[in-house]
């Protein structure tokens, strides 16, 4: 067997995995109209059971979070149905299934709400780059609205109800989407952040918009079903803070202190969200330096082979790794990496949008996997 140590099992809160492969949430919007969940989908997630843990793409948790074009949601019955086929699919091919939940924020086009009306943020700090109408059209997104106080606690209780739809459609957990530039990083980050408010100024406040999301998720689907996703350095959306060790440092020890299921963080050497291939050799190594702070389990992300991964592994960087591009061009990797079997290249021409081409028609294996190491 190669690289032993990703075979190993796994517990997150409620979970146990048979390996320490995770298939990492990956965008690829191919949701039908009513942002709903497809045959193609539930075709997609169950190929890829094997992984340790599926997180899907990031799901819209209501109207006003969606920010990018064929998105799927979790904020309508119709959809909570149609996630069902997914999860039904995945469960009945042995496989673990997290839904991840985000609100775009500022990444998004007043087209995509049906009154018009800008997207929301923080602050009225403008989205650094282009976001995709409906109909794949780069557009540059206008300057967002600042959100009222008092929308902050419906915000908040949406998530929370979102996650509870999400277990209503099968999902073993719910992940929290906190990275990448989405709604809750610009809360954290101060350059993103403005506000004068409970919400805003010192890193306590700035991150009690995540916390209180993760407590009122806790009071409604348990601490052990509920992972977060982070993203510290990083820059997508133009996303930055002055002092990101301090903020981390204090958002995952407060996460420790709330017992969720896992902690995913992603490395700033690679795109945050597979753009490109290009890596930043220089940047931190979040495993290394934010592990200490945080006692659960933690998977990393971010541009690993099986090679470095397991290595992440073997050194105590991490619980977990996270592989997406890999993910799409190889429905089968778990018993390629067991087997030592070449691996799929990727075509990016076929991330994004489309039907099976590039989505569920990449070849696999006849081979039998290796069980577990116990």
């Amino acid at each position: 067997m190669k690289h032993p140590t990703l075979f190993a099992p796994l517990r997150l809160g409620t979970l146990g995995l048979p390996n320490r492969m995770v298939m990492a949430p990956l965008t690829r919007m191919r949701a039908s109209d009513g942002a709903l969940a497809t045959s193609l989908m539930a075709d997609y997630y169950g190929q890829r059971a094997s992984a340790g843990l599926i997180i899907t793409e990031g799901t819209a948790i209501s109207l006003q979070a969606h920010g990018y074009p064929a998105s799927p949601g979790i904020y309508t019955p119709e959809q909570i149905a149609a996630w069902r086929s997914v999860t039904s699919r995945v469960h009945r091919m042995q496989g673990r299934i997290f839904m991840q939940i985000q609100h775009n924020g500022r990444g998004s086009l007043p087209v995509y709400n049906p009154d018009g009306s800008l997207p929301v943020a923080p602050s009225a700090i403008p989205y650094k780059g282009k976001v995709y109408t409906p109909g794949f059209e780069p557009r540059d997104p206008p300057t967002p609205r600042a959100l009222e106080s008092s929308e902050i606690a419906t915000l908040i209780r949406t998530f929370s109800q979102a996650a509870a739809n999400a277990l209503s459609a099968g999902f073993d957990g719910v992940e929290i989407q906190a990275a990448n530039g989405h709604l809750i990083d610009q809360f954290l980050c101060d350059g993103s952040n403005r506000r004068t408010d409970d919400y805003g100024g010192p890193i306590a406040n700035r991150a009690r918009f995540l916390l209180d999301i993760v407590d009122s998720t806790i009071g409604a689907i348990g601490a052990n079903r509920l992972g977060v996703r982070l993203s510290p350095y990083g820059q997508y959306g133009g996303i930055s803070d002055s002092d990101p060790i301090a903020l981390f440092e204090h958002v995952l020890r407060e996460l420790s202190n709330r017992n969720i299921a896992y902690l995913h963080l992603i490395e700033a050497r690679g795109s945050e969200i597979g753009i490109t291939d290009a890596l930043h050799a220089d940047a931190p190594n979040n495993a290394q330096f934010f592990r200490r702070m945080f006692s659960g389990p933690m998977v990393s992300a971010g541009a690993y082979t099986p090679e470095s991964g397991a290595l992440a592994v073997d050194s105590g960087q991490a619980d977990a790794i996270a592989f997406g591009r890999l993910f799409i061009a190889n429905p089968d990797l778990v018993t390629r990496v067991q087997q030592g079997e070449s691996l799929n290249a990727p075509d990016r021409s076929t991330f994004y949008g489309g039907a099976a081409r590039g989505y569920t028609d990449y070849p696999t294996l006849r081979v039998q996997p290796v069980a577990a190491v116990s």
